[in-house]
């Protein structure tokens, strides 16, 4: 049979087309060229009204959005950040490039963060990154009450997480600055790049600044004007800036957002309902109050050696449907102990343990059921090839 290509985006709407040939002409690609209404800042405003925050700013990737987020908190030298062990490398680097320290806590077997084992480190931690991994959200709730009540800063690590709700509410608003990501694989692909939001004028100041927002440039936002003077000339800039191509290719799909949303879910729990009828199969459901926006699909094998586990996603590659398995790999990045940049790596023995059978296939919401009807019958067959011999 043949197989949707699962690593194909949608097509980039015509009004982007249009608009980035405009700008090939004039030549104005620069973000504070234009007096007013550049690209990139018509897009701060957009998504902030969208996602119903005071200040957006956007930079050249999610990973820069974390790391000027980690900086504008004003957090003291070595500062320590606590993060879930299932994450992104990108999230631990934000942190050394920050000149922090990362504190990994456990995470379990549906993928969202282990809360005795965060609780207990609390006390280790100046402030919290909560990775909203491949969309999985944590109980947000006992987690902002908890670092409520220990007066510790929360950011959102929301690059797989927008359009996802927390009982109602969207997740990136949660904590004190909520950062996406516009990278290819992303609900909204601008190829890369990134945006943070938040409710907190000063903070948005010294992030803009140091974003790159050198001179006078940072009159172009719209921030209290008292919350930058303070701080021009005395903040290091890193000029992690986007570009105005980037904006006019995301603009035009934050319209789509919405529906890329019902269709990506849609897509996913079709999915998920027939690989889960395996019996080595085990999809977690969301969490109560939670209302996912994935754009990919993350199940546990049960009751395979790590043999069959690879043979299982060579099999399914061999059929023509890619499996991600984050920890039968030597260079996955989702993989905790790959981080050697971090200096005393812990051992999270219940994250090792999931990581060893979490398998990763990416969804892209513009498939239709009867592509995820082909997937799903192309992931079983290549289980089955593993599992009937053994039982045979």
């Amino acid at each position: 049979m043949t197989l949707p290509d699962i690593h194909q985006a949608e097509p980039i709407p015509a009004p982007a087309r249009a608009e980035i040939e405009r700008m090939l002409q004039s030549g104005d690609l620069f973000r504070y060229t234009a007096a007013a209404d550049a690209p990139v800042a018509l897009l701060e405003a957009e998504f902030a009204e969208r996602m119903g925050s005071r200040y957006a700013l956007a930079v050249s990737s999610c990973s820069a959005a974390l790391f000027l987020s980690l900086m504008a908190l004003d957090l003291p030298k070595d500062a320590r950040v606590l993060i879930p062990g299932f994450t992104f490398a990108a999230v631990p680097s934000s942190v050394v490039h920050a000149g922090m320290r990362p504190i990994l806590c456990e995470v379990g077997e549906n993928y969202r963060i282990d809360l005795a084992d965060f609780e207990s480190k609390l006390t280790q931690a100046d402030a919290v990154i909560v990775s909203h991994m491949r969309g999985h959200t944590s109980d947000m709730d006992a987690i902002m009450a908890l670092c409520d009540a220990a007066g510790l800063p929360v950011i959102e690590d929301a690059a797989h997480s927008l359009g996802t709700l927390w009982n109602g509410r969207k997740i990136g608003t949660l904590g004190r600055v909520g950062c996406f990501s516009f990278q290819s694989y992303k609900m909204v692909n601008a190829g890369e790049g990134g945006i943070l939001i938040t409710d907190d004028a000063d903070l948005v100041a010294r992030a803009i600044i140091m974003s790159g927002a050198y001179e006078h440039n940072w009159k172009k936002h719209p921030v209290l004007q008292d919350a930058f003077a303070q701080h021009q000339n005395k903040l290091p800039l890193y000029n992690l800036r986007m570009n105005n191509l980037s904006a006019a290719l995301i603009r035009p799909q934050l319209p789509e957002l919405d529906r890329r949303v019902r269709d990506g879910r849609r897509n996913h729990d079709h999915l998920a309902e027939q690989l889960a009828a395996h019996p080595n199969i085990d999809v977690p459901a969301p969490l109560p109050g939670e209302v996912r926006a994935p754009d990919s699909i993350q199940f546990n094998l049960k009751g395979l050696n790590d043999g069959q586990i690879r043979a299982f996603g060579s099999a399914a590659d061999q059929i023509g449907v890619k499996v991600q398995v984050f920890g039968q790999s030597t260079d996955n990045a989702r993989a905790f102990w790959n981080w050697r940049f971090i200096p005393d790596l812990p051992e999270l023995p219940r994250t090792r343990a999931m990581l060893m059978s979490a398998c990763d296939v990416r969804l892209p919401v513009h498939l239709s059921l009867a592509d995820c009807d082909q997937i799903a019958a192309a992931l079983l067959q290549a289980l089955n090839s593993v599992t009937e011999p053994a039982e045979a």
